[in-house]
């Protein structure tokens, strides 16, 4: 029996033919969404197609200005990466997100001031619903490690949810509920604490499911950066900015990294992250951040939260067919693995 060579690293699929238009209602909607707790730009960009592109381009960038700074071969290294870059998607995608951002940042600051237990319950379900994506890709991981295991004559059966990925999760909750419980005044829009947060946030680009603003709300940081946007407040957006650079750099490589190496365990985490955060939405609370009993508005904000639930769970779907199309297109195994 010949020895058949190994299959060739996994890569995004080609660029399909779009328009500046169509890239720039992309963008937009990206833009829009990821001011929204509960809603991940990540997902809107799978659903729309151009998510393999962007995270393939943000590679290519960073390995770019690597090149540049430490070589060897600064420039021709540069250039090669910079080559593979999907400027056609990228560019009026990242234009419509920016002026997505600056345009709905305003009005969805008012509405959190104005109507804060109503925003929040619509955001409880909606990040609610969120829950499932890292819970799914953990699961997704897993049947994939099982067939790999299958073809190379392993037991199948050691690819399965151990105790330490639910202690792990539990304890990455709970460590969670507990940090979003301080009272606000002990968390600061300082930029010790808005570097690391914009750090984490940038990081949720990776992750289809995790809502950038989601974790800003964790962090305490959300209506502050909304207003920073919206008043064009350039030092606040500065210190925030340069977060972004760093997590991009460093974080956003660590995740990919942890999830390339340690997928279910890193995926238990994150999901436990999102269940302890859901606290932060709890939508009848104090000043100090108190959880209280639901008021007379209990019947309206419960609609809003099901209806924020209803509304990621019927974007998981369509983003649930998306990969599923993904796989049976690109997996070289004629799409048998599934999630």
């Amino acid at each position: 029996m010949s020895r058949s060579t190994p299959p060739a690293e996994p890569t995004a699929p080609p660029e399909r033919p779009t328009s500046w238009l169509g890239n720039l209602i992309r963008g937009a909607l990206i833009g829009a969404v990821e001011t929204v707790p509960g809603v991940s730009g990540g997902t809107v960009a799978l659903v729309v197609g151009i998510y393999h592109h962007i995270i393939d381009s943000a590679a290519h960038v960073i390995s770019a200005v690597r090149h540049l700074i430490t070589g060897p071969d600064r420039r021709t290294g540069a250039a090669e990466h910079l080559a593979r870059v999907h400027w056609r998607v990228v560019i009026p995608v990242g234009i419509a997100m920016v002026l997505a951002v600056f345009t709905v940042a305003g009005p969805m600051a008012d509405a959190m001031d104005n109507h804060p237990v109503m925003m929040r319950a619509l955001f409880f379900g909606m990040v609610l619903a969120s829950v499932a994506v890292p819970f799914r890709m953990m699961l997704q991981g897993l049947t994939t490690e099982r067939f790999r295991r299958v073809a190379v004559g392993k037991d199948p059966s050691e690819a399965r949810l151990r105790p330490l990925h639910l202690i792990g999760g539990a304890l990455a909750a709970v460590s969670t509920f507990l940090l979003v419980s301080l009272p606000p005044a002990s968390v600061e829009a300082h930029p010790v604490v808005l570097v690391p947060a914009a750090m984490v946030a940038v990081s949720a680009l990776v992750l289809p499911g995790l809502s950038g603003s989601f974790l800003l709300l964790t962090f305490g940081l959300y209506e502050p950066t909304l207003r920073a946007v919206d008043e064009l407040d350039l030092a606040y957006l500065g210190v925030f900015a340069l977060g972004m650079v760093l997590g991009m750099v460093v974080v956003v490589k660590l995740l990919k990294w942890l999830l390339d190496h340690h997928h279910t365990i890193t995926l238990a985490l994150l999901t436990g992250v999102m269940v302890g955060g859901l606290r932060t939405l709890w939508p009848w609370q104090d000043e100090t951040r108190a959880l209280t009993a639901p008021g007379d508005d209990a019947g309206p904000a419960a609609l809003l939260a099901v209806a924020g639930f209803a509304v990621v769970a019927l974007l998981l779907v369509v983003d649930a067919r998306v990969q599923h199309r993904f796989l049976r297109e690109h997996d070289p195994h004629g799409g048998a693995v599934r999630g």
